[in-house]
């Protein structure tokens, strides 16, 4: 009978030592079977002491009722008196779940938890194996590696080993396993174990010593034939014994598996042999490897099989991995390598995850295993395959600055720590954090955050994860610092030799000159050099994640040089946080964009200004460059002043470009090609109009004061009245005027002609700013006709000599400064030529095709590739614009939306319209804004116009960048170009020639 309040009692203190449920918990201890111990309060410290109480007394009960009487009255006996095996076997119960469940299949296994000799605190190999002797088969292993997995887990909840201590036990574990595992497979076929010597080589984790409760198990195979085998005949047997080891730790049997043995490091992965000779292996290293499989080397082991034939493979490899970074590609390996894999990663996971997220343990064992690699060569104390030794050797050369590693030490201790017990609780492999409240109330009170714990958890996992973000990055550039500024008293400093090399790793290609700039700005003891000194870290991270580091870290100094003076310039750098990574990205990507920057340095504020990358619109410029020439004396200053605000609003626009084509950490790369491109046309469009009407202000009123004798109009063509300039276009314009009432036509004349010929000289003059050039080619008669004509004028020559070309040419006719009434009287009667009703005639095509023939065989460049030029090559700019300019003459009579000045809205249009199937209108639309980007890249790139690809290898590869391909793509950039043009130039043969 259960006296009353009993109840009460018993709910309430459960609920004080830590179970969630209490009622279930009651009706457990009430079993029967637990009577002996229900009451006892040693048990219920020790249960509320685990990580899960609930689930640790589940699993306890469940262990007793799987005893026989007998056994389990000794078995609960021992639990309430022997306190280290109480500890230990609830503290693993409460922790994992899936011991809890192999316990209930094999009871007797408590008894690997009672024994607590000195010798058991930290076991080696020899003793794992002696742990895994009686194993016989597959099944058997997996019991046998269970237990002792089980001693193992059972020290590490108990604190008795720390995370590092634990990881060499799971490796040492995993090293008798493969040993048992292959002596299974000798035993079943002994003369295939007679033909050869075979080693297995562990690599990943399991060669580092700091293996995973659950993680595969990476190996290498390498054979040799026993005397008087034949080699193949040796291979093929070490290869039936491998094959069958994988498959013993491998296949899931009654007593579930042990862990994937994975060979895919090996020379070709997958696609190659699984076991070589060591001659073999060496060849492959020294001809075939890439930089990721000596990285993968440094962690090699010798653990199985015969070890003298192991060690031998490490004797040989060794002198290879510390010779990589002398390798020709290791810096454009080192650059993809560096990029955070995450695009994988589904995005809802990313936050949690433990191991490849931003911050994750992936950048800490990164950042240690190209420092190795880097200055291993030189060094021996950096030779460990271990993630925290090598970090500690690495700051006690200098490598590293030591307060940097003790952070990173602690924030990776914490990290593995997490990713352990998260694995341990079901012996599954996963790095994700668990969403579920009860999940993460287990975890961390299984790391001792007992107080709040799932609050605690959170903040100290985004503590630690932030620190690895902030720092992973910053530990290859500080110590350079160093090394010419000696930051921090008593800190082992960086040999020049060593940091040249380090800076030759990074993708600096003089590192002599940039050790010159980091001492420039990092050295003295002024505020000026301080706040660079805590910049800089991360500035020469983003600079390497460029194509050319050396030109982004120049160009700092240069910006530094003439603004370090400016409160506000450092100021901006250091407190907002985009600016600095904007800054970067400007500097590194090419000539164009810092060229602008450093003739007026203060338009970097426009990079910490969140609205500072938006273009300015039509109005605002206008109005802007009226007002300064409105201020200006003469017309030189007034046209210096509309030019200063074109470079600075050029420098606006390149800076959004790149920004948008590279992203930031905040902001990703935009995707659509399209956008950046109509955003540059529009934005360098609208600029080069408020210019002209700016330079045309000032030409009127230096002469002839607010009026001008006639009304007179800019009409933009080409690639201006389209709004598809570039940053290296001209602009394209046709003049016109009307003499006002009562002027002598010929004064107008004049007048017009003045003002034409002083707006060019004006945008020409040579200054600091970059010149407007005005091009009015194509203008009645080119280059022999007069540059100015009246709106009557224009209308009989039109009438009566126009040829067909030129009505082509008046497709893209739009107003662009001076009297709108007379620009748009000017389109009005241009718009029958461009559009004649009913279309073209025959003969009108005819010559359009012929016309189009001859340019492609007459103009482009000699020796050009034509597969590769952007305007005139196959695919390009021409073919796109002229197949869209027939159909706008053909149809743009009676289709109201083919009446557009632009090249894309016209596609759209004529898809609308069924004049093109949607896969056309899609290729030709990828081919024309591709070609453009590249163009557009070209500019930003070499700082001067070009129509196809740089024949130098590093200003190609910053083409490439903007283009959103990584380092070592360069190749795929071009055979994408071919393959998009190709396709296009299908298109346009079929729609422009009727092929």
């Amino acid at each position: 009978m259960t006296v009353p309040g009993r109840r009460s009692s018993t709910f309430t203190r459960l609920l004080r030592h830590g179970f969630t449920d209490p009622s279930a918990a009651a009706r457990l201890l009430e079993l029967p079977d637990m009577a002996s111990v229900r009451s006892d309060p040693v048990l219920l410290d020790a249960l509320g002491a685990t990580a899960d109480p609930d689930l640790a007394l589940r699993s306890l009960v469940r262990l007793a009722e799987a005893h026989e009487p007998d056994e389990r009255r000794r078995f609960l006996d021992n639990l309430i008196t022997a306190k280290p095996l109480r500890d230990r076997l609830l503290g693993v119960l409460g922790a994992s779940e899936a011991l809890g469940d192999h316990l209930a299949r094999h009871p007797r296994d408590w008894h690997a938890l009672a024994t607590y000799e000195s010798a058991d605190l930290h076991p080696g190999v020899a003793d794992f194996e002696r742990g895994l002797a009686d194993a016989t088969d597959p099944v058997s292993l997996r019991v046998s590696y269970r237990r002792c997995l089980l001693a193992i887990a059972a020290r590490d909840v108990c604190g008795t080993t720390d995370v590092a201590e634990a990881a060499a036990e799971l490796a040492d574990l995993a090293t008798a396993t493969l040993r048992a595992a292959l002596g299974i497979a000798r035993a079943a076929a002994p003369d295939d174990a007679a033909a050869c010597r075979l080693a297995v080589i562990a690599m990943g984790k399991c060669g580092g010593h700091e293996l995973n409760y659950v993680s595969d198990v990476d190996v290498i195979f390498v054979a040799e034939p026993t005397n008087g085998t034949e080699e193949a005949k040796a291979l093929q047997a070490a290869t039936r014994l491998a094959s069958h080891l994988m498959r013993i730790c491998s296949e899931t049997t009654v007593e579930g598996t042990i862990w994937p043995v994975d060979a895919n490091l090996r020379p070709e992965g997958r696609n190659g042999p699984l076991v070589r000779t060591l001659s073999s292996h060496v060849a492959y290293y020294q001809r075939w490897a890439k930089t990721w499989e000596f990285q993968a080397l440094l962690k090699a082991r010798p653990v199985a099989g015969d070890l003298a034939l192991g060690e031998a493979y490490t004797e040989a490899v060794a002198p290879l991995v510390w010779q990589a970074a002398e390798r020709e590609n290791f810096v454009a390996d080192v650059q993809k390598m560096r990029r955070r894999v995450v695009d994988n990663i589904p995005a809802a996971e990313i936050e949690r995850e433990l191991k490849l997220g931003p911050g994750g343990l992936r950048d800490v064992e990164f950042a240690v295993q190209l420092l190795q690699l880097v200055h291993g060569r030189s060094d021996a104390t950096l030779h460990s395959g271990t993630t925290l030794e090598a970090l500690q050797a690495l700051a006690a050369g200098g490598y590293v600055g030591r307060a940097d590693a003790a952070q990173l030490d602690e924030a990776y201790r914490f990290l593995r720590a997490m990713e352990h017990r998260i694995q341990l609780h079901k012996l599954r492999r996963t790095h994700l954090v668990p969403e579920q409240e009860a999940d993460l109330r287990r975890l961390a009170r299984s790391l001792g955050l007992r107080t709040d714990p799932v609050t605690t958890l959170n903040r100290e996992w985004k503590r630690h994860a932030s620190v690895v973000r902030r720092l992973h990055e910053k530990i290859f550039y500080r110590p350079l610092l160093d090394a010419v500024a000696q930051l921090t008293p008593g800190e082992t400093r960086l040999s020049p030799k060593a940091a040249g090399q380090r800076l030759e790793a990074l993708g600096y290609a003089d590192p002599a000159a940039a050790m010159r700039h980091l001492e420039a700005l990092a050295s003295g003891v002024s505020r000026k050099a301080a706040i660079q000194r805590t910049l800089l870290p991360v500035l020469l991270g983003w600079f390497a994640d460029s194509a050319d580091p050396d030109a982004g870290l120049l160009g700092f100094r240069k910006v530094s040089d003439a603004l370090g003076k400016t409160p506000w310039y450092l100021r901006l750098l250091r407190d907002e946080g985009a600016a600095a990574e904007n800054l970067a990205r400007v500097l590194s990507a090419g000539r164009l964009a810092p060229d602008l920057l450093l003739r007026a340095p203060e338009a970097v504020a426009i990079l910490g200004d969140p609205e500072g990358l938006r273009p300015r619109g039509r109005d605002h410029l206008e109005q802007e460059v009226l007002a300064a020439v409105g201020r200006a004396d003469t017309a030189e200053a007034a046209v210096a002043a509309a030019r200063g605000v074109r470079r600075r609003e050029l420098f606006r626009t390149a800076a959004a470009d790149i920004i948008g084509s590279y992203g930031t950490e905040e902001n990703p790369a935009e995707t659509d090609a399209g956008t950046l491109v109509d955003q540059v046309g529009d934005a360098i469009t609208e600029l080069t109009a408020a210019t002209v009407a700016g330079a045309l202000r000032a030409a009127v009123r230096d002469t002839w004061g607010d009026t001008l004798p006639t009304r007179f109009a800019v009409i933009g063509v080409g690639r201006f009245g389209g709004h598809e300039l570039g940053y290296g276009s001209d602009a394209d314009v046709l003049f016109v005027h009307q003499p006002r009432d009562g002027v002598d036509e010929q004064e107008a004349a004049r007048a017009a002609g003045g003002v034409v010929s002083e707006m060019r000289r004006l945008l020409q003059l040579p200054t600091a700013d970059p010149p407007l050039l005005i091009d009015a080619d194509l203008r009645p008669e080119g280059k022999s006709g007069p540059l100015v004509r009246t709106l009557g004028s224009y209308g009989a020559y039109y009438r009566r000599w126009s040829l067909v070309w030129e009505s082509q040419a008046l497709l893209r006719a739009r107003p662009m400064a001076g009297d709108t009434e007379l620009a748009d009287a000017f389109i009005e009667l241009v718009d029958p030529l461009r559009y004649p009703r009913e279309g073209l005639d025959d003969e009108a095509v005819r010559e359009i095709r012929r016309l189009k023939a001859r340019m492609e065989s007459e103009r482009l460049p000699r020796g050009a590739d034509p597969t590769l030029h952007t305007k005139l090559g196959r695919g390009g700019l021409s073919d796109v614009e002229w197949t869209v300019q027939l159909l706008q003459m053909r149809h743009g009579w009676e289709v109201q939306g083919l009446r557009t000045t632009r090249t894309r809205e016209a596609l759209r249009a004529a898809h609308a319209a069924g004049l093109l199937s949607a896969e056309d209108a899609r290729t030709l639309d990828e081919a024309w804004v591709l070609a453009t980007r590249v163009r557009n890249g070209v500019m930003l790139v070499r700082g001067r116009a070009g129509d196809t690809f740089p024949s130098d290898a590093r200003e190609l590869a910053a083409v490439g960048r903007y283009l959103g391909y990584g380092p070592g793509h360069v190749g795929d950039m071009l055979d994408d170009y071919r393959r998009v043009t190709r396709r296009a130039r299908g298109v346009m043969e079929a729609a422009f020639y009727d092929a």
